[in-house]
């Protein structure tokens, strides 16, 4: 019950993964939560972190690693986790089976998450959130009930910077770049379950844990 989860921006990793954690009781590692929650702490990690970004520069792969090690000790990861945001590249997804290897667990399982570049465009285009509450909708999966006000608070409705178009090509731009090559890496380790992402939330959940939990879940104390 050691996953990763794959996938270009807006393919749903998040929803998923929040869906596996409330279903099977596993922890969600997000090296973001993770990066907040060390600098809070003042732990020694976290103050060079700190230290790095307060500098505007960028977390090196050495500090996010020693993150990940030092959560993968905690009690809760013993049964296992889903890991977001990470690995983001080859070399961390190496660093990655080392520190399995050396916990004495097996190597994790990648799950990749296809959808086309055509839908995802239009999924994170038509995402939309409240100024107010943070719900999130998108006109054309999920628009509200009143073009551009909250169905909630009937706050107003805002489009993220990084959701326009040219901004999600370039993040797109960089997967295939950095985060794609990852696909292939754990093909080649024979550890790699590919999910047709397309459809609703609730339709990807239905394939994701027809594939999953005939592999890894099977008696691992499921929530009923």
């Amino acid at each position: 019950m050691r996953l990763v989860l794959l996938g270009p921006p807006g393919a749903g990793k998040g929803t998923q993964a929040a869906r596996l954690v409330e279903k099977h009781g596993v922890p969600q590692l997000s090296t973001g939560d993770m990066l907040r929650a060390a600098v809070a702490a003042k732990t020694p990690i976290g103050l060079r972190a700190k230290e790095i970004m307060d500098a505007g520069a960028l977390v090196p792969d050495e500090v996010v690693i020693g993150l990940i090690d030092e959560r993968l000790g905690a009690s809760d990861c013993a049964h296992g986790f889903i890991l977001d945001g990470f690995p983001r590249t080859r070399e961390q997804a190496e660093r990655l089976e080392t520190l399995l290897a050396e916990a004495g667990w097996p190597g994790a399982l990648a799950v990749n998450l296809r959808v086309s570049y055509t839908d995802l465009i239009r999924r994170l285009t038509g995402r939309r959130t409240c100024a107010v509450c943070g719900e999130i909708y998108n006109i054309h999966h999920r628009p509200p009930k009143r073009a551009g006000r909250c169905d909630r608070d009937a706050g107003e409705l805002v489009q993220r910077a990084d959701d326009r178009e040219e901004v999600i090509q370039e993040r797109l731009n960089q997967y295939d770049q950095q985060t794609k090559p990852l696909v292939d890496f754990y093909r080649q380790r024979q550890a790699l379950v590919e999910i047709e992402g397309e459809g609703s939330p609730d339709e990807l959940t239905a394939r994701l844990l027809g594939e999953l939990e005939p592999l890894v879940f099977a008696g691992a104390g499921k929530k009923s």
